[in-house]
């Protein structure tokens, strides 16, 4: 069973108040947006404090054709990337990992466009062996974080004696439409942030027993004919958001079962589970999930506060989680880690902390 040996962040250069965002954002609506005052309590409840981004308010307010913002996303995602790996790389459990010793690099994002790609790209900061095995994986949205744990710990049980990294980058605020005066536009930009983790996972031969936890399982699952529910709608100006108001929904009433019969293949119940890693995807995703399995605030302290204190950073945010939930002094059981996606999609991890 491959490990999770160490999770590293970077830090994006601004932080504001979500109050700020509100505020910028009515400024800028004014006059043009109808039910303007109904949909802008979208910021006041979604329970988020703080959001980060990769560039100051007042970039956004100028007119940003799709090709500038897409060499801010290259350029942010090579930058910021680094120091997401460097922090992963100097964390790990069995102490810090040259960056010759990795095999393979995942990149997950849904933001931006490269080719080469940003790992690729990467490889031309950081001295990683030329021979390193790149996967870059677009399209998976928030879900993206979860499925690259998932890919790595695959690649890692082909492989025990690999190490592989996988970068989640994501700069949301990049695909902020000043123009688009939907509902959707609206309530994502009340929600989605910038941000950039990093997760390190070895296989068996190459790590040795720790407090780390093992990734047991992982499950993909697609609800057929939901390509509406969430994603993008590609467009000359750039990327316009589909985010539906039924995700909460769905959740309560689609994913548990999605989760009971994974649990059941690897012999579990809910109720064996001791931690719960979930991607925040907004404050009612985060209610949802405790009313479809029966969780109360401490399951899901470690998603909201993580929601509260960045927003919505779409893939890297269940890293972001994963982190705070590692930080804890914890005991020997199982926790699962879950992302919701386009398609629509979840994506189920099973982790185990041994003794």
């Amino acid at each position: 069973m491959p490990i999770l040996l160490s999770i590293g962040t970077a830090k994006m250069p601004y932080m504001v108040s979500q109050h700020e965002v509100k505020r910028y954002v009515a400024e800028l609506f004014a006059g043009r947006l109808m039910r303007a005052e109904r949909l802008l309590q979208a910021f006041d409840n979604g329970g988020i404090r703080t959001r980060t981004f990769v560039k100051p308010l007042a970039w956004y307010s100028l007119p940003r054709g799709f090709g500038e913002k897409n060499e801010v996303y290259i350029d942010s995602a090579v930058r910021y990337s680094g120091e997401a790996v460097n922090d992963c790389l100097h964390k790990a459990s069995t102490g810090p990992i040259p960056y010759e010793a990795v095999d393979a690099l995942f990149y997950i994002s849904t933001t931006g466009l490269s080719t080469p790609s940003i790992e690729a790209r990467l490889m031309n900061v950081l001295p990683f062996s030329p021979s390193v095995v790149r996967v870059p994986i677009w399209g998976l949205g928030c879900a993206g974080g979860a499925a690259g744990l998932a890919r790595a710990a695959d690649y890692c049980r082909a492989f025990p004696n690999a190490k592989a990294l996988v970068i989640a980058a994501e700069f949301c605020s990049l695909t902020f439409q000043a123009n688009d005066l939907s509902k959707s536009n609206v309530i994502g930009t009340s929600l989605f942030s910038d941000g950039v983790a990093c997760v390190l996972v070895a296989g068996d031969e190459a790590a040795p027993k720790s407090g780390a936890p093992r990734i047991i399982a992982a499950r993909s699952v697609l609800m057929p004919r939901s390509e509406d529910v969430m994603g993008w709608d590609i467009r000359d100006e750039g990327l316009f958001v589909i985010f539906s108001k039924d995700i909460p929904s769905i959740v309560r009433s689609w994913l548990r079962p999605q989760v009971e019969s994974f649990l059941q293949e690897n012999k579990l119940l809910l109720s064996d589970l001791r931690y719960f890693i979930a991607h925040p995807g907004g404050k009612k995703v985060i209610e949802a999930y405790e009313e479809a399995f029966g969780f109360g605030p401490k399951q899901t302290e470690a998603a909201r506060e993580v929601l509260a204190q960045y927003g919505n950073m779409s893939s890297a945010t269940v890293y972001f989680v994963l982190e705070q939930v590692m930080q804890k002094p914890l005991v020997p059981g199982y926790g699962l880690l879950v992302a919701l996606g386009p398609g629509f999609s979840a994506e189920m991890v099973l982790l185990k902390w041994e003794g």
